[in-house]
């Protein structure tokens, strides 16, 4: 990135200005400006760290969370309808800003726009913070007129998609730390407690029950090969890992995962939530439909749904209608089929669009939400039983033999 300089200087009118202008140089930023029509008064270059330089460290700029950015979009949305100036909407955003990496990159996005660049050209340059739905709607926004609208509809799409993924965290949070509290629990009880039974057995020289004999000889394996254990279940994690997000794998796992008990059909669900919602926001911002598609693809999650919007994709190109090639791929139930044709014959494709996402957000959620409430006690139930199992299986028999000694 070339040097940054603050300059400050007056244009035709008389107004004075400062801001900051990039360039190789003093002499070339001093060009820059001229043939902007501006007198310098003066111009400096700036002695911070180039910007740039702290994105590239992460633990010195930190990450932006989607709260973070659907916060700014909204407050920039207010600053932007009260018909502000772009640059003095940014500039108060950069100054209210307390995350240095959204400061950084807000501050780099208003010189850009400072020097003439348009606001969608000027994100596409942070890509990590601003995504290709980000970019093509504010570029349809500023085309139409209408950039405060879009910036609202900006901010409600990313606090939807944060929505949804808070629900999919919450739901899994419990019945995942649940299995590995009880998995924990029985790899101590194998690991630690077992084996000093062990040797209680051996010096009363009884005979054990097949199941305690069973048991003991799991935790003598445990015990004496663990590290066989681990790296095996390191190197299957690493092969799976690679496998699922291979160019070969990653369609099989996401067509597998669609076909899963129960979990199949939510992850449907979640994927048709995400491609409705996202096509809603797009084409209710004017982003032409064969980019609005091709940037939904993209976020469905999985790769099935995925191809089936790319095949509609290409079928639009022929002059075909949305609704037909969705509904050959397979993977779209007939009300989502049902209320994008309507859409498409009466115009009203965004709005129908919204609907879908609106009602699949809401079926996910009450999904999510009976699944917790069955897995729970199931979780509980099965681990319980199987704790329980262990603990009796060896504690009994010692019960006996102690009982027989006296």
């Amino acid at each position: 990135m070339a040097p940054v300089f603050d300059f400050k200087a007056l244009d035709a009118s008389g107004k004075s200005s400062r801001g900051m202008v990039e360039a190789e140089n003093q002499k070339a930023a001093r060009l820059k400006l001229k043939k902007q029509g501006l007198m310098i008064v003066s111009i400096s270059e700036k002695n911070t760290a180039r910007p740039d330089a702290a994105m590239s460290i992460p633990f010195l700029a930190g990450r932006v969370s989607g709260r973070e950015i659907s916060l700014m979009t909204r407050q920039m949305a207010s600053l932007v309808k009260s018909n502000i100036p772009l640059v003095e909407a940014l500039t108060a955003m950069v100054d209210q800003s307390d995350k240095p990496a959204l400061k950084i990159v807000l501050a780099q996005v208003r010189q850009d726009v400072n020097e003439g660049s348009s606001l969608a050209k000027a994100m596409t340059k942070h890509p990590k913070i601003f995504d290709n739905i980000y970019a093509n709607m504010i570029e349809a926004g500023e085309s139409s007129g209408t950039l405060g609208l879009v910036l609202l509809r900006l901010a409600d799409l990313k606090e939807a998609q944060m929505r949804l993924r808070g629900k999919i965290i919450s739901g899994m949070t419990y019945p995942v730390l649940m299995m590995c509290v009880s998995f924990a629990l029985m790899l101590a009880i194998f690991t630690f407690v077992i084996p000093k039974l062990t040797k209680v057995f051996e010096s009363m020289n009884k005979p054990m029950p097949a199941v305690t004999r069973m048991m003991m000889m799991i935790s003598d394996v445990i015990v004496s090969w663990w590290f066989l254990f681990v790296g095996a279940g390191a190197i299957g994690a690493w092969i799976f890992h690679r496998y699922t997000n291979s160019a070969a794998g990653r369609p099989r796992w996401d067509a597998t995962k669609l076909r899963l008990p129960l979990f199949g059909t939510l992850i449907r669900m979640i994927a048709i939530t995400r491609f409705a919602s996202t096509m809603a926001t797009l084409l209710g911002s004017g982003v032409p439909i064969l980019t609005a598609m091709n940037i939904a693809k993209n976020l469905v999650g999985s790769a099935p749904i995925a191809r089936a919007i790319a095949n509609a994709r290409e079928n639009i190109t022929e002059g075909q209608s949305i609704a037909e090639p969705l509904k050959r791929s397979g993977e779209f139930p007939p009300m989502v089929l049902h209320m994008i044709a309507i859409g498409e014959k009466t115009g009203e494709l965004p709005a129908m669009l919204k609907n879908v996402s609106e009602t699949y957000e809401d079926q996910v959620n009450s999904r999510i939400d009976t699944m917790t409430s069955l897995i729970e006690p199931a979780l509980i139930i099965f681990m319980g039983f199987g704790v329980v199992g262990v603990v009796l299986s060896v504690f009994i028999p010692l019960m006996d033999l102690s009982n027989l000694s006296r």
